[in-house]
C-alpha cells in the first residue's frame, strides 16, 4: 500500500508532462494550426465566393459595368446563377492552401518575433507584434496562393475575354485554364503577379492582423480573447478585413489585371500596369469593385477567423484529454 501511495503522484504528474510537452511541442502546433487554417480557408471561400467574382470582374472590366447591382444582373443574365461561383474550385484551393501555410507560419513567425525582442515562449504579444508575425507569415502564404488565384481569376473573367475578342473560345474549366498556362508559359507562368501579390500580402496582413487583434482586445475588455463568443469573433474578423482591404485594394486591382491580361500573351509588370490604369483610365479605376469587398469582408472573413479560432479551439482541448 505505501508503495502505492508513492507512486500514484508520480504517475499523475507524468501524465501532465507529457501532455504539455506535447501541446507545447512545435510540429503539434504546426499540424493544428495548419488543420484550422484549412477550415477558416474554406469558411471563408462559402461564404464570400459570389462578392469575389464580382469584384474580379469589376476591376478587370470597369467599362463593362456601372456597378455592383449592374454587374450582378448581367452576370446572372449572361451566364446565370453558376456564373457567380465561376473559379469556386481554385478558390477553395487557393484559401485552403494560403489560409492553411499562413496561420502554420503565424505561429511560427509569433515564435521569432518573441526572440527578436526577448519574451518567453509563453508569453503574450501585443496586438502590434501579433500585426508583425502576420505580415511575415504572409510572405510565405503568397507563394501558395499566386498559382491558385491566377487561375481562379481566369476562370472568373473568361466570359467576358472571350466576348470581348481578347481571347478565342475555350473550354471553362479548371484543368483547361491550367493546361493552357503550362503551355504557354511554363511552370513559371503560374507566378503572374508574383509581385503584385507579395505587395498586397505583407502590408495587408499586418492591418488584418492588426485589426483583429485591436478588435478582439476591445470586446474582451480586460478579460482573456480566449473567452469571447462567436459573434465578437465574426465582427473581430470582418474588421480585420476591411483594414486590409482599405490599405491594398489598389495592388489587388493591379494584381487582377495582371493575372487576368496575361492570358493574351502580352505581359506588363506591376509598375506598367498601374501607370496604364491611371493614365488611361484615371484614378478612381484603382478601386473599381471596391464595393463587393466591403460587403464580403464581414461574412468571408468574419466566417474564417471563426471556423479558425473554434476548430482550433477544438483540438486543443481533444489533444488535452488524450
Amino acid at each position: 500500500m505505501g508503495y502505492v501511495v508513492r507512486t500514484l503522484p508520480s504517475r499523475e504528474l507524468s501524465s501532465a508532462e507529457t501532455s504539455n510537452a506535447m501541446k507545447s511541442n512545435p510540429a503539434i502546433q504546426a499540424a493544428i494550426d495548419l488543420t484550422a487554417g484549412a477550415a477558416g480557408g474554406t469558411a471563408c471561400v462559402l461564404t464570400g465566393q459570389p462578392f469575389d467574382t464580382m469584384k474580379v470582374k469589376m476591376q478587370t472590366f470597369p467599362d463593362l459595368y456601372r456597378g455592383l447591382t449592374d454587374c450582378c444582373l448581367k452576370t446572372y443574365s449572361q451566364v446565370g446563377f453558376r456564373g457567380f461561383y465561376k473559379g469556386t474550385s481554385p478558390a477553395l484551393i487557393a484559401n485552403i492552401a494560403e489560409n492553411s501555410v499562413l496561420f502554420m507560419c503565424y505561429g511560427f513567425c509569433q515564435q521569432v518575433v518573441r526572440k527578436v525582442v526577448g519574451l518567453d515562449r509563453q508569453a503574450k504579444l501585443s496586438d502590434l507584434q501579433n500585426a508583425a508575425a502576420g505580415s511575415f507569415a504572409s510572405a510565405f502564404a503568397a507563394l501558395v496562393l499566386c498559382p491558385t488565384e491566377l487561375v481562379k481569376c481566369r476562370l472568373q473573367t473568361m466570359y467576358e475575354m472571350e466576348s470581348s475578342g481578347k481571347i478565342a473560345a475555350s473550354q471553362n474549366t479548371v484543368w483547361s485554364v491550367v493546361k493552357e498556362i503550362f503551355r504557354k508559359d511554363g511552370p513559371l507562368g503560374f507566378y503572374h503577379g508574383l509581385s503584385s501579390t507579395l505587395l498586397r500580402e505583407v502590408p495587408g496582413y499586418f492591418f488584418f492582423f492588426g485589426g483583429y487583434e485591436l478588435s478582439r482586445s476591445f470586446f474582451a475588455s480586460g478579460r482573456s480573447k480566449d473567452e469571447l463568443g462567436p459573434v465578437p469573433l465574426m465582427l473581430s474578423g470582418g474588421f480585420g478585413g476591411i483594414c486590409l482591404w482599405l490599405a491594398v485594394y489598389p495592388v489587388d486591382c493591379i494584381k487582377s489585371r495582371i493575372q487576368v491580361l496575361s492570358m493574351t500573351g502580352k505581359q506588363t509588370g506591376l509598375i506598367r500596369t498601374f501607370l496604364s490604369i491611371v493614365k488611361n483610365e484615371g484614378i478612381t479605376a484603382l478601386y473599381s469593385g471596391l464595393k463587393p469587398t466591403m460587403i464580403r469582408a464581414f461574412p468571408a472573413n468574419g466566417a474564417l477567423f471563426l471556423a479558425y479560432e473554434y476548430s482550433r479551439k477544438l483540438m486543443m482541448n481533444q489533444l488535452e484529454a488524450w
